[in-house]
């Protein structure tokens, strides 16, 4: 599935930008960092036996089917070598190079995206008992987009070891946390454009 162009270079590639120049060495100012991580960072909104709900959770994108072991693989070699000078570092070159490179684009499953679950509180109860969920996005002072989709929880497997690994390669690796971090991953149905723009206001662009 190819993403909206509008939202792909906003939550992609206006992404990859920030990773890139991070990745670089270069001191991004905070001000710009913050205001770029809202790409990262959606509100997950859900309804079961919790109550409406809603929750802000990191996600990220998904490598195709026959870039997955690769990137997994890619990510575990440098988890393994454990916590140490240069880690993060280390590891936003590795995302760099296998999620947001100039030709990453092409290695991505964009009909995706996964996220963890970290608190198992009001969402994890939601999303067990109604996979319906949408995330909605929002850079200060105008520009937000929605998505909506259903989930699949993943407690094991490729997806699983995919998510904690992309969360660990940057932050201080926990495995031994990762059999109590379940992953989602979001089955994209539709997204809209709910920018205070001419465009937006909840424009359906997929």
């Amino acid at each position: 599935m190819d993403l909206p162009r509008r939202f792909f270079e906003w939550a992609y590639e206006g992404r990859a930008e920030m990773v890139r120049r991070m990745a670089s060495g270069e001191k991004v100012p905070p001000e710009q960092l913050f205001l770029g991580f809202t790409r990262h960072c959606p509100v997950f909104v859900s309804n079961g036996p919790a109550g409406l709900n809603g929750a802000v959770k990191g996600v990220g994108f998904i490598p195709r089917d026959e870039c997955l072991q690769e990137t997994i693989e890619a990510y575990l070699a440098h988890i393994d070598l454990g916590w140490r000078d240069g880690y993060s570092q280390a590891g936003l070159e590795l995302l760099a190079k296998h999620v947001w490179g100039p030709e990453c684009a092409a290695r991505l499953d964009f009909s995706l995206l996964g996220s963890l679950e970290l608190a198992k509180r009001h969402t994890w109860d939601n999303l067990r008992e109604n996979p319906a969920v949408t995330l909605c996005y929002f850079q200060p002072p105008g520009v937000s987009f929605e998505v909506r989709g259903t989930v699949e929880i993943h407690g094991e497997g490729p997806y699983h070891t995919l998510l904690n690994a992309q969360h660990d390669v940057y932050h201080r690796p926990s495995p031994e946390r990762w059999p109590s971090r379940p992953a989602y991953l979001v089955r994209i149905k539709e997204i809209y454009d709910n920018s205070a723009s001419r465009e937006g206001f909840g424009a359906r662009l997929l």
